[in-house]
């Protein structure tokens, strides 16, 4: 089968200045970092997308219109199912002292996680207080699948792809750790940020060649690469895909590299305040969100 093919390379969805509605549409700057620039209050403009983010026949428009709110790139109602991996980085798992899987380490998240741009991370009350939960960090490369797969060889894998874009993977340690399934530690709601761009599979050919970063108040906490992947990007896929359809709007986090927090001494933990950021290279661009403690609930009446 021939691979998805989009007349976009970088996708944004927005909040237009000119109506005040939801757009999709290609930065007319193709190197700006989309992110950055909202975070630091610059102008965005974008030529306006006809059509929905996974119809490969959105056609790019001549119209510009104004970012006034950077949105995730895609929204929830588009997202069909969140599927992760954890433990899939040589260098995570060396420093978390555990041994490489055999196999894919997954979990699911449901899509009341997923926050975009500049959304605050909320620590919910039942992962308070933070010192006892550790709440962390985890940068990720996320696949976005375009067109129905099922039993997807490795070497057709990628032929699948919409295109890639970045996620913070925010765990809560003291859950994880507690049992073997990591659903519930990393599903509270908020905690996801997703973004900043989505970008072509065409523009991005060689996904375990992308960089990822992550820093917290100013301190850089993670300095990866997909390079480092237990399961690479054309095995995952073939490897979700085996008696199971995975549909388009399917997401697929791929897991963290090394650098969390949880495995320093002492351990680095998220509180309320902190200003976080995650990078991911080939344009997809950063994440900016500042991290906020959920409030008792007689102290949020008020």
């Amino acid at each position: 089968m021939a691979p998805v093919t989009t007349q976009w390379t970088r996708l944004i969805r927005f909040v237009a200045a000119e109506d005040f509605r939801v757009h999709i549409g290609e930065p007319v700057d193709p190197n700006l970092d989309v992110g950055l620039a909202a975070f630091q209050g610059k102008q965005i403009q974008a030529y306006e997308i006809i059509g929905s983010a996974l119809d490969p026949a959105a056609s790019v428009s001549k119209r510009v219109l104004t970012v006034t709110r950077l949105l995730s790139p895609l929204s929830n109602e588009e997202i069909k199912v969140v599927r992760c991996l954890g433990l899939n980085y040589s260098d995570h798992a060396a420093e978390a002292k555990m041994a490489k899987p055999a196999f894919p380490v997954l979990f699911y998240k449901p899509v009341t996680s997923l926050i975009g741009p500049l959304a605050p991370v909320i620590i919910p009350r039942a992962a308070q207080p933070p010192k006892d939960n550790l709440p962390d960090y985890e940068v990720e490369l996320v696949i976005v699948i375009g067109k129905p797969a099922k039993d997807v060889s490795e070497a057709d894998a990628l032929d699948y792809v919409l295109g890639y874009t970045g996620a913070n993977d925010v765990s809560f340690r003291k859950h994880q750790l507690a049992v073997s399934q990591w659903g519930f530690s990393k599903s509270f709601d908020n905690t996801n940020p997703l973004g900043p761009c989505l970008v072509s599979n065409k523009a991005i050919p060689d996904p375990q060649n992308v960089l990822l970063k992550t820093t917290v108040n100013d301190n850089v906490v993670q300095d990866g690469t997909t390079a480092e992947q237990i399961f690479n990007v054309r095995q995952t896929i073939a490897f979700l895909s085996q008696g199971t359809t995975l549909e388009p709007g399917s997401i697929i986090l791929t897991g963290t590299p090394k650098g969390v927090g949880f495995v320093k001494n002492p351990p680095v933990y998220l509180k309320d305040g902190d200003r976080m950021s995650v990078w991911v290279g080939n344009g997809i661009g950063t994440l900016f969100n500042e991290v906020k403690e959920e409030r008792p609930v007689s102290l949020a009446k008020l």
